[in-house]
Parts: C-alpha cells; structure tokens; sequence
C-alpha cells in the first residue's frame, strides 16, 4: 500500500488526538438520531443514547517513529491512515480496541503510517456508510486535520459503503478484508501463494466493480449518451463494466485450473506419505504467535522467523523423528487472523487442507498477546471450517518468556492441557516434544517376526514406522516384536512366527 503523496511530520508525534471525543451529532437518515432508541438499555444488550451517539478517539494507536531516517523514509513510502471501528452490540469496548489494535498492526504491516483512530459506538454498522450519515462529517474533519490520504475501515463494506464514503470524505477508502489480501499479496513468494492471493483478490473485486460514469462508455471509444467512435463503434456495445468483468471471470478460470495442477502435486505427495503410513502433524495458531519458531526450534528448518503479521504464507513440511525412532512430518501452515477473509479461505483451500489432513495439531498460542482468548476462538472458528474441528489438538502457548504470568495461569486454567513454553528461549520445549510423541497415533497391528539378515530394509521400515517392543538377534535372524500398520504388516507376513 505505497502513496504518491508526501507530507511533513509532525515535530512531537505524542501531540496526535488520543483523548475521547464527545461529540454527540446526531446519526439517522436526517442527522435527528432517528436510528438510535433512547430508551436502551445497556445492560440488557441495548446501547445507552450517549454512547451510540459519540464518536470516540482510541488512545495509543498513532505509529511511532524512532529516529530521522524512519520519518524520511516513511515520508516517501508509507500511507497516512486513519482507522474507523465501529462498536456493535454484543461486543465489549475491550474487544471493540482490540480489534482496533489489530488493524493498526495490519496496516503498519502493509506499510502504513497510522495518524488516528476513531471508534464509534452503534446497534449495528451503518447499512449506508457503515459509520453512521451524521458522523461522516467528523470523519472527514478528523481526515483534514491529520492530513490522511486513506481511510480503513474495521470491517468488510458493501460496494455502495465504499462508494459513499469515498465521495464524502474525499480520500481512498478501503476496508479490513482489503487490507488483508493487500499484505498477503506483498508476502506471497512462491508461485502457488502468488496464485491463491491473486484469485482471492480477484473474487473479491468482482463483487466491487464500479458501474457508473466513464465505467459505462462504449468498449470502442463512445462515451455515455453520445453516439461516437467511429465506424463499428456505434449502437449498444459491450459496456466497460461488461468488459472488466468478462475479464476477471476469465482470469478467475485461468487461475482455477492453475492451482488445480498445482494441488495434483501437492496430492502426490500426501499420497506418498500415506503410503509409507507417517504420522503428519500440523502447527496451526494466529498470525505471529510463533509457529515458525517453533518449527526451526523441533526440525531445524531454517523458516523465515519475524516478528510481523503473516511474515510466512507458504507451508514448510520437515520431516523429524520421536526419541524411540519414528518418523513424522511437521508442517507450518498460513496463520489466522479474526474475520479472516472468507475469499482467501477458499482461494488457500489446498494449503489450508494440510491441517485437515493431519493427525495432529499443534495449536499455537501467544502469550504475551493482550487477547490470547481471542486467538484461541478465532482460530478454532477457522478450524471448523476447513473441517479440522475433530483432530486432536495439543494447545502451546508460546512467548512465556514475554507474557503475564497471571496471563499463563489463566490460559492454563481455560485451556488445561495447555502446554507452555518459549521457542525463542527453549523453554519448555522437552514438554511439547513429550507430548507430541504420546498423542501420534500409534500402530496397529502387532506382529512377531524372524526376518533374515539379508532383509535388513524391512527391518528399518519397522524402526522408522513402527514401535519396537522386542528385539533379539538370533543365529538364524533378527527376532522382532513389534507394532505396524497394516501395509507393513502384510509385507512381514512371511516371515511371522509363533508366540512363545
């Protein structure tokens, strides 16, 4: 999200708004507050008049900058922005600005500057211009004064919401879900990421096309009303808006086909590891709780490690052993975030299906967050979804080294078998691997054998794949008892012998 615009900073950025604004202007249709009911009550679910009525201003969202370089450098490349949320029935104030918190640190992570935070306190989202007609104006002020060029909106808007602000408040308007595919598509690196993020964005601006104006002229040059463009450019046409979404749909098909292909090979491999029956384990958990430090921290991997949102989007799968010798794979998979999108939701389907398809699944939780709760229920709610709800699950809650204490016992107490640990420290890791170990699911099939010497490969399937309860060499072979799956059960089938 780069600008064109350039604007001077402030000489003491502690002097940004940060104090709540009482400002009762009236909402409704005629700015009367004909949408509001005086008579709520607010602890009955219902908003108190007040309340609804102010537009409030969030104390510490302003980006702070920390030396003269970071202001040049900001200067050339990073939007202003102000934030808008809007508080609804059924949440708290303590949800509404952690919400609020998270879109800041999404916009940072896009590249943004962020001046201001405005919250405002409704029964529901405006149907018109999801703040409210009558706070639209404040709004605008509050954009004037800050010297923003983008407004971002704690929520995902309908087309007319877009284009009714954009006209009111007369700079670039864009809403959480936008935000969203915007990051994700400045940290796609490979070519399957690229392609889910493109097909997301593409779903999500075919519903956003805009329809009037010069979007209506003649595809061969006519404008709106006036019968031109020459010879074979007269008489209806395909309209420019027919065009962009002819186009979109056909880039959409492209795309589809794309990561079909894409998935066979992803399906091969799933295959494979089917065949030879590993253990598949996924660390699934929020955007920056530290999936990809705990994965370096039990494999080695080597992934990408920043503390950002959504540093990492591709899937890392390594393979690793437990101590008794069987081997497993751990994959890293996208983190979450609340109200994920659900375009990307479907257009990261295949990857997401690695955690459906696992038989574990570590799920990974930060600590230090101020809403680790949150965390927890957005990502089961994701979970659900992609049909992972029934896996078991192993909670880690990671950062112990930088959270609360009295957060910990808390987490513990709502989660527990919660596990906690630190995957930059080390700390408490032996636990998590413990427990990994115990809850793969084991083999089967028991079986008791005499494999010759010469039958050495199946002897190593059997310590790879299997669980070893005896072994004894013996003058004519190696005599195992062992647990296996049903594949390898079969292929030792030969060589079986009696209990003694």
């Amino acid at each position: 999200m780069t600008s064109e615009y350039v604007h001077e900073e402030p000489d003491d950025l502690s002097d940004l708004p940060l104090v709540v604004d009482d400002d009762t202007t009236p909402d409704g249709p005629d700015g009367d507050g004909s949408d509001l009911d005086p008579s709520a009550d607010p602890e009955t679910g219902a908003m108190d008049l007040e309340d609804r009525q102010s537009l409030r201003r969030v104390a510490s969202l302003s980006t702070e900058l920390e030396d003269v370089s970071e202001v040049e450098y900001r200067q050339l490349r990073l939007e202003r922005v102000v934030l808008v949320g809007v508080w609804t029935q059924g949440s708290t104030t303590e949800d509404a600005e952690n919400s609020l918190a998270e879109l800041k640190l999404l916009a940072e992570t896009a590249g943004s500057e962020v001046l201001e935070a405005l919250l405002q306190r409704r029964q529901r989202p405006d149907p018109a211009t999801y703040v409210g007609r009558g706070k639209v104006d404040d709004l605008r002020e509050a954009v004037q004064a800050s010297g923003a060029d983008t407004v971002i909106c704690d929520g995902e808007l309908t087309p007319s919401q877009l284009r009714n602000l954009e006209d009111r408040v007369k700079v670039k308007v864009v809403d959480r879900t936008a935000l969203i595919l915007d990051i994700f598509a400045q940290h796609a690196k490979s070519h399957e990421g690229k392609a889910q993020v493109e097909l997301a964005q593409l779903r999500y601006l075919t519903q956003r096309l805009r329809g009037w104006g010069g979007n209506l002229s003649r595809q061969a040059g006519g404008r709106v009303g006036v019968q031109g463009g020459g010879i074979g450019g007269r008489g209806p046409g395909e309209t420019k808006l027919e065009t962009d979404r002819r186009r979109i749909n056909t880039k959409i098909a492209k795309l589809r086909r794309e990561l079909k292909r894409m998935r066979t090979t992803r399906d091969t491999k799933k295959a494979d590891r089917r065949r030879h029956e590993i253990p598949a384990v996924s660390i699934a958990g929020y955007t920056n709780a530290g999936k990809s430090s705990l994965l370096n921290r039990l494999t080695g991997a080597g992934v990408l490690v920043e503390d950002a949102l959504f540093a990492t989007l591709d899937p890392t799968t390594r393979r690793t052993q437990t101590s008794d010798g069987r081997i497993y794979t751990l994959s890293d998979t996208v983190g979450f975030v609340r109200h994920l999108p659900h375009q990307l939701v479907e257009a990261f389907r295949s990857t997401l299906e690695e955690v459906a398809d696992s038989d574990l699944v570590l799920h990974v939780v930060d600590g230090s967050h101020p809403d680790p709760e949150g965390q927890v229920a957005a990502v089961r709610e994701v979970l659900a979804e992609i049909g992972a709800g029934e896996i078991p699950e192993i909670v880690v809650i990671n950062k112990s080294d930088a959270a609360d204490p009295m957060v910990l016992a808390r987490l513990q107490a709502r989660e527990p078998h919660a596990l906690v640990c630190s995957a930059r420290t080390g700390d408490g890791m032996a636990d998590v691997v413990a427990a990994v170990e115990a809850e793969l699911p084991r083999p089967q099939v028991e079986v008791r054998v005499l494999l010759p010497y010469r039958r050495g490969d199946l002897l190593n399937q059997i310590h790879t794949s299997g669980e070893v309860l005896e072994l004894a060499h013996t003058g004519e072979g190696t005599a195992v008892v062992a647990r296996v799956g049903a594949t390898l059960a079969g292929a030792l089938a030969a060589y079986a012998t009696a209990a003694t």
